[in-house]
């Protein structure tokens, strides 16, 4: 990006002499260059994961898990096509990822048993099957099981003083006001919520992947021009704020009066080169906008997909390389995936197109630079879609399928999972597994594992009651 500027190699020891670190003046290629290199300059590996969530659920029918032979109302409009592993196909509308089979796998038989928007989200983002004692589908509570993102940024280490979880573009509010349950640290306490990332507007108007793919589900495309996807709000969480603020404005202080001598002393030479750079790194107003994606490379705007969708997987991915150990990445606002109604056009016209684009080109960047081998991307809903097609003629012209937890397909690629695999099966009619159930406590215990979190590991509440981070064991038959 333009943005950015260009210094020397700056190693840990250095920035942290210079105080830089936790005070998120470093670009995005500064960053890189501090993750890579420890205090002896050797290189260090770091896993992490993107959680691409889409709220709303997939329909595993319409998309990983086709039912070609099934009756018409069972099996839908689309139909599938051959990917580049052997035996295995996927639905017409996502051409891209099928030619890229070999990076990713799939789990057809992700179970759980609620078919609530709110409990599901909550289900699938916390990674615990059942709702907490205080549930509330309406709103989130003190008590509610804290989230993946929420224990993976308590449990991990900082990188290069960036949180080690987030999420983007933006909190998951219905369009009623009803902000979903599952997104936050509940019982960790509010202080331990995940580092939210907002770069997208609250929409109460239309769904999609603004502006190319913008819809709403009964009428089809529309255009809202009020809708734009910005720099993101770069604040940092709470639990940082309060432990450090202090300690990091004495740091910047003493920063400036450093520029000041750097500006003015005929001795400039006598500074060390790291710490010149830190400070014209750290005051430079530019560097903040080193996230903002709507300013990168024209050539990987078009490669990720000028769109909501896009945009938000290229930040997914700038943050793993700063050093961001869990992303989540809310594909869709307005539980976007709740494809009741004009299913079909919906999918084909909107939704698949950008996923497609933007979840390959992720791929793609991560495995031509090798991180794809430390990084697991896992994209799932909150739950599947039922096996039959219905209309609701009061709401859509078209048909669609209703809430479905019984069974939902997710996609699963890097971080040491081998590609070109399946693990599980559906039924005949895509309804339930008939081979290896997969629950989300296997999911969450997956990704921790995956993040290098030990399988002893505990978490403690604000009254220090240890509570466990593992509730089963991690998926390691995808393992390579």
């Amino acid at each position: 990006m333009s943005s950015i500027l260009h210094h020397p190699v700056l190693t840990r020891r250095h920035a942290v002499q210079a105080g830089t670190l936790g005070l998120l003046g470093l670009s995005t290629a500064q960053l890189a260059e501090l993750r890579a290199n420890d205090n002896t300059g050797k290189t260090t590996p770091i896993r992490s994961v993107i959680y691409l969530f889409l709220s709303g659920g997939l329909g595993q029918l319409d998309s990983f898990d086709m039912k070609p032979d099934a009756p018409d109302q069972i099996r839908g409009e689309f139909n599938p096509i051959s990917t580049r592993t052997p035996g295995l196909q996927i639905v017409e509308h996502l051409p891209q990822l099928a030619q890229r089979s070999e990076r990713w796998s799939l789990i057809r038989s992700m179970t759980h048993s609620t078919n609530d928007h709110s409990l599901g989200h909550l289900v699938m983002l916390a990674g615990r099957s059942k709702a907490p004692p205080t549930f509330n589908g309406e709103k989130p509570m003190p008590e509610d099981w804290p989230s993946i993102a929420a224990i993976a940024g308590d449990r991990l280490a900082e990188r290069n003083g960036l949180p080690p979880a987030a999420v983007l573009p933006e909190r998951l509010i219905h369009r009623s006001g009803r902000v979903i349950p599952g997104q936050f640290a509940g019982e960790m306490g509010r202080r331990r919520d995940p580092w939210f990332i907002e770069a997208s507007p609250f929409n109460s108007v239309s769904y999609g992947a603004y502006p190319e793919y913008e819809f709403h589900h009964a009428t089809g495309a529309v255009k809202t021009p009020s809708l734009k996807f910005q720099a993101p709000n770069l604040n940092l969480p709470d639990q940082m704020l309060t432990s450090r603020m202090d300690r990091r404005l004495e740091m910047l202080r003493m920063l400036e009066e450093q520029r000041q001598v750097l500006n003015t002393s005929a001795t400039v030479g006598a500074f060390s080169q790291y710490r010149e750079a830190a400070v014209s790194l750290l005051l430079d107003p530019k560097v903040k906008s080193a996230f903002d994606v709507t300013q990168a490379d024209p050539a990987i705007q078009d490669r990720y997909g000028r769109n909501s969708f896009g945009w938000s997987c290229l930040m997914a991915r700038r943050l793993v390389k700063a050093g961001v150990g869990l992303v989540q990445v809310n594909l869709g606002n307005n539980e976007v995936w709740d494809t009741h109604g004009n299913a079909f056009p919906n999918l084909k016209n909107f939704l698949y197109p950008p996923t497609d684009k933007a979840v390959s080109a992720l791929l793609d960047d991560l495995a031509e630079t090798g991180e794809l081998d430390s990084t697991m991307i896992l994209m799932a809903g909150e739950f599947g879609r039922t096996p039959k097609v219905s209309h609701l003629p009061a709401h859509y012209s078209l048909p669609g399928r209703d809430h479905w937890g019984g069974a939902q397909s997710v996609l699963i690629a890097g971080g040491g999972i081998a590609g070109g695999r399946v693990y599980g099966a559906t039924d005949k009619i895509g309804a339930y597994p008939t081979a290896d159930p997969v629950s989300p406590e296997t999911l969450a215990a997956t990704i921790y594992d995956r993040l290098g979190i030990p399988h002893d590991a505990l978490w403690h509440d604000d009254q220090g009651r240890p509570h466990s981070v593992y509730y089963s064991e991690p998926l390691s038959a995808l393992y390579i």
